[in-house]
């Protein structure tokens, strides 16, 4: 039976060494929670690192722990504290989590920490290798495994990969500051389906794909070594069942039930006062925006000093990182802050803040939310912030005010909340009035509508839907019209040509027989490529035709004194062996005096581009020009041409990285079929890359041999990854 496997930094569960005793109790919280109907009901397997570094696990020990997570259906992945030092605390918590959060002047890049962070991606990779059998679907989780999709895929390229990162993904602006934008981009892209939590950071992503590794985008998804990748937004959820039900059963106890901080709470809220419980819960990092907030609420008592005494923000901060320098600072400035509000403002018998740093249990957490009337969340970066959620599912009375920063990922779903700029203070103090202030019909109007959408769309919806997603995805895949061409076919073909029966070659230029150069000019034929072309044009049964968009002077000088068929201009004009050139299609140019001002105004606003002017046609090359430009532009093109050349014989190709403008008279499948009628052919082959390419195959007779360079949509029957393989094909033809 197939399973699904999910990999983590650290495992679901709690382990903790008692002497020689091991503790064993699964987590709690959002990954844990989320994932584990896929754990428990999928057959599955859990891997990551157990919490206790090498240094702490004798051989004994070591078994003692495997054998206990291996009942929890988990497997560990073992680090020493070299690998924590400089893989967790390092490199994902010192470079990546503040670059991915826009904090560019924490980013601390060290060598010695990629090397590690390079080093326990493969081991993660060796444990997951070892583990996964063919039709087994594997779930990546977050930043500090980047390059782990990559490195499975390379040995085991027929696993369906998913993955998903839990935190922002930076804009391009700041992700190419990066220095090893690349190898991240690349290590991510080992994936089948790539998952974020907003639309935001799917578009940044996909962006800085485009413009680092010049990859082609369509929509949603990415061309890359000859792959389709998925790339979707998936906002994850909360148990809401689970906080809805401790609010419920919260609400109806007794008071002897009640704990400590629930009847601390109930002292200070007095019925008939207006006293006002604004509840800010965070991890202590500086991406929450704490100081601010504090600042926000000691300018919120100045401008509006009728609230003193009547309201209280109580500040919950989890102790997080302390070993990073940031967080110590953070810490520090937190305290002072407090310190200086509650100086100023305090009286005999109020203290504006009540401050917590420390962790609470979960019934604790509950008091807090049941009993606050606003929810003050404002963080300056946060990939989702489920405390949001969290508050809104323990709301049972449809009362209370959200109030979130704009720059959270949960904004996005949670319209209703107030929402706010975390570095304006001024509007931050503007909203807490006005969430002060808001009627209670109005409260239950928004919460109604934000519970509607928490409950619905909750963490076991968020897994199901990235598993539902990575399924497809892989069945597409699957599923692909065009067939490799493999060894048994590349056999076949050789037979073909190896027999007396008569074969044609039609070979396109560009993209097949050569890669693509910055200039066009460049890409002329290499020495290697000449010779065998001449061994297959050498075969008295063979007829070798090159068919290219290419013009006839072009054509002419790199292949002058070659025997084979020239077909130029995607069919304009042809060389036969031993014959000049002759016009196929009989053609206007005038058109081009009109057209070519048009395009030449697009290519003086994208810088990198230009227009390359051909006997019958014209291209615009965008192939060196900022991609994310070039496509806008590309889209102003198609709408001011369309209108431009209907009712002409004119059409659109679009190729790869170039637009060109031509009659649609012409095109390879015509002047395919102008040589089929001249000769009759027992085998056919063609081999072609782009949508010029297309027409060729769907021309052909069924029978022919069609090979697309590329895995894309294609009405050819085959397909090849590039350009080197077309070659090695065409070698073990030259050859037989």
């Amino acid at each position: 039976m197939n399973k699904t496997i999910i990999v983590s930094n650290r495992l679901p569960l709690q382990i903790k060494l008692d002497g020689s005793e091991l503790q064993v109790t699964p987590s709690v919280g959002g990954l844990a929670t989320g994932m584990k109907s896929v754990h428990r009901n999928s057959n599955g397997l859990w891997i990551g690192w157990s919490g206790l570094t090498d240094e702490e696990l004798h051989p004994e020990l070591s078994k003692k722990v495997e054998r206990a997570v291996s009942k929890e259906q988990c497997a560990t992945v073992n680090l020493n504290k070299e690998d924590i030092k400089h893989y967790y605390y390092g490199f994902s918590n010192r470079m990546l989590w503040p670059l991915f959060h826009y904090f560019i002047e924490y980013a601390e890049f060290s060598m010695t920490s990629w090397e590690t962070y390079k080093r326990v991606n493969e081991k993660f990779a060796e444990v997951v290798i070892a583990r996964a059998n063919d039709g087994d679907k594997i779930w990546i989780h977050d930043y500090q495994l980047l390059l782990l999709p990559q490195l499975i895929k390379e040995k085991r390229p027929h696993l369906s990969i998913g993955f998903f990162l839990h935190i922002p993904f930076p804009s391009f602006e700041i992700f190419r500051t990066f220095p090893k934008r690349k190898e991240i981009l690349e290590g991510m892209l080992g994936a089948d389906l790539l998952g974020f939590h907003t639309y935001d950071y799917e578009r940044h992503f996909l962006s800085s794909v485009k413009r680092i590794l010049h990859c082609d985008v369509s929509f949603n998804k990415i061309n890359y070594q000859n792959r389709t990748i998925k790339v979707d937004s998936f906002p994850m959820g909360i148990d809401y069942s689970k906080f809805e039900q401790a609010a419920l059963k919260h609400n109806n106890q007794s008071e002897e039930e009640k704990s400590e901080v629930q009847k601390r709470l109930d002292d200070h809220l007095v019925p008939g006062k207006d006293v006002k419980m604004v509840l800010s819960i965070d991890r202590l990092d500086y991406t929450k925006g704490i100081p601010n907030r504090i600042r926000a609420f000691e300018y919120f008592l100045t401008k509006y000093p009728q609230y003193k005494e009547k309201i209280r923000l109580i500040m919950l901060a989890v102790p997080s990182r302390s070993k990073v320098p940031q967080y110590k600072r953070l810490k520090e400035e937190t305290d002072e802050l407090v310190g200086r509000v509650n100086g100023a403002f305090s009286t005999v018998s109020w203290t504006p803040i009540w401050y917590f740093f420390r962790t609470m249990p979960f019934e604790n957490l509950i008091d807090l939310y049941t009993s606050c009337d606003i929810a003050l969340i404002t963080p300056v970066r946060d990939g989702m912030n489920l405390v949001a959620k969290e508050y809104v599912a323990t709301r049972t009375n449809n009362d209370g005010v959200l109030v979130l920063s704009e720059m959270a990922g949960a904004t996005k779903e949670l319209n209703e909340a107030i929402h706010i700029n975390p570095y304006d203070l001024e509007d931050m103090a503007n909203s807490l009035k006005q969430a002060i202030d808001m009627p209670l019909e109005e409260q239950q109007r928004r919460m109604k509508s934000l519970k509607k959408r928490v409950s619905r769309y909750d963490v076991k919806k968020w897994a199901s839907d990235f598993m539902s997603s990575l399924n497809d995805t892989h069945n597409t895949l699957s599923t692909m019209e065009a067939d490799p061409l493999d060894n048994s076919l590349i056999t076949s073909f050789t037979e073909a040509i190896n027999s007396n029966e008569t074969c044609v070659l039609f070979l396109d230029y560009d993209g097949t027989l050569v890669n693509f150069s910055e200039r066009p000019e460049d890409a002329i034929p290499d020495p290697k490529l000449l010779e065998l072309l001449h061994d297959i044009n050498e075969k008295p049964n063979v007829d070798l035709v090159i068919i290219s968009g290419r013009d006839q002077k072009s054509l002419n000088n790199w292949f002058k004194n070659t025997p084979f068929t020239l077909i130029s201009d995607h069919g304009v004009s042809m060389r036969s062996k031993g014959e000049n050139w002759k016009i196929l299609e009989r053609l206007n140019t005038d058109w081009m005096e009109d057209i070519k001002p048009v395009l030449e105004s697009f290519a003086d606003r994208t810088p990198g581009s230009f227009i390359e002017e051909k006997n019958f046609s014209l291209a615009w090359h965008y192939r060196n020009a900022d991609i994310e430009l070039a496509q806008k532009r590309l889209s102003e093109i198609n709408t001011v041409l369309t209108s431009f050349i209907s009712n002409t014989d004119l059409t659109l190709l679009d190729g790869n990285k170039v637009l060109e403008v031509k009659s649609s008279k012409v095109n390879k499948g015509r002047a395919c079929n102008y040589m089929l009628q001249q000769h009759k052919y027992q085998h056919i082959f063609a081999f072609g890359d782009d949508w010029t390419d297309e027409f060729m195959f769907e021309d052909l007779p069924k029978h022919a041999h069609t090979v697309k360079v590329g895995l894309q949509k294609t009405k050819a029957r085959y397909y090849l990854d590039s350009v080197e393989q077309v070659r090695t094909v065409l070698t073990a033809i030259a050859k037989s």
